[in-house]
């Protein structure tokens, strides 16, 4: 296992002016870098690159639907949807990212009054096999993340997002697991996570129940812990928060007040509890 840190630590959408935070992650001892990756043709490609290779890191990439939507009943926002992932991953790839991650069926804080329908679920798993082969194709895998129900209705849980992986097909598409969010909607994240196997597991982010700094709130991280290494689990395990002062991500992420005394304290003090566990 190695261990990054999300980008949204300091920025609300990764562009060539933060290109610099690549150097501060290398800095803080991080093993990688995580970048949010909303709109990619603002991706500098080569900056990036030299950045990361000049500090010696590794990388993923984290995106939402921003545009359009794998359940709408609307074929032009399916389209819509697929095209935006696509994209994500083709320059993912260019720039040399492990993996690609995130809530990749709906936007984040779209809810209806009702859970989510057979159409929907249809639909989802056909967009999501067309993503699958652009994955296949790029050697790029893609983690689907179950996100709590404050944010979504279609899924919520490991083990639909197991489910939605099998009927996927793809040895490139799993689940990204989310300690936040598993906090929120399992009765026991550890058999949860236990019970995605290590056939479809992805991709992990680390956030402490209040979404601050892991090892200050009541993840059972020892157990955690025990379990991916019993699932022989290799990815990377992601520092994922956010900051007031960012205020389009705090705003989507509902964060009020301060997790940490800043960025850089929130991503040494994550950084230091999680080397208790990967070296």
């Amino acid at each position: 296992m190695q261990i990054g840190v999300n980008l949204m630590l300091w920025t609300g959408c990764y562009t060539p002016k933060d290109v610099k935070l690549i150097d501060k992650v290398g800095k803080l001892g991080f093993d990688g870098v995580e970048f949010p990756m909303f709109d990619p043709a603002q991706v500098d490609v080569k900056g990036t690159r030299k950045a990361l290779e000049g500090n010696g890191l590794g990388g993923t990439v984290c995106t939402v639907l921003v545009t359009g939507s794998f359940i709408s009943s609307s074929p032009a926002d399916r389209k819509k949807a697929v095209d935006h992932v696509t994209k994500v991953l083709k320059v993912s790839k260019a720039v040399g990212m492990e993996s690609v991650a995130g809530p990749l069926y709906s936007p984040v804080g779209y809810l209806t009054d009702r859970g989510p329908n057979a159409a929907e679920w249809k639909n989802a798993v056909k967009c999501l096999k067309q993503v699958a082969k652009v994955a296949e194709d790029l050697d790029l895998p893609i983690g689907i993340e179950a996100i709590n129900r404050f944010e979504t209705y279609f899924l919520n849980t490991q083990a639909d997002a197991a489910k939605l992986c099998q009927e996927i097909g793809s040895d490139y598409v799993g689940v990204h697991y989310d300690t936040f969010h598993a906090n929120i909607e399992e009765r026991d994240p550890v058999a949860a996570l236990k019970a995605i196997g290590s056939k479809w597991l992805k991709h992990v982010h680390a956030s402490e129940n209040d979404r601050g700094v892991p090892g200050t709130g009541h993840v059972p991280w020892d157990e955690t812990f025990k379990t991916l290494k019993a699932l022989k689990y290799d990815g990377w395990i992601n520092i994922e928060s956010f900051l007031p002062a960012i205020k389009e991500l705090a705003r989507a992420a509902s964060i009020w007040r301060p997790l940490a005394r800043s960025g850089d304290d929130l991503a040494t003090r994550g950084l230091k509890f999680l080397r208790k566990y990967v070296k």
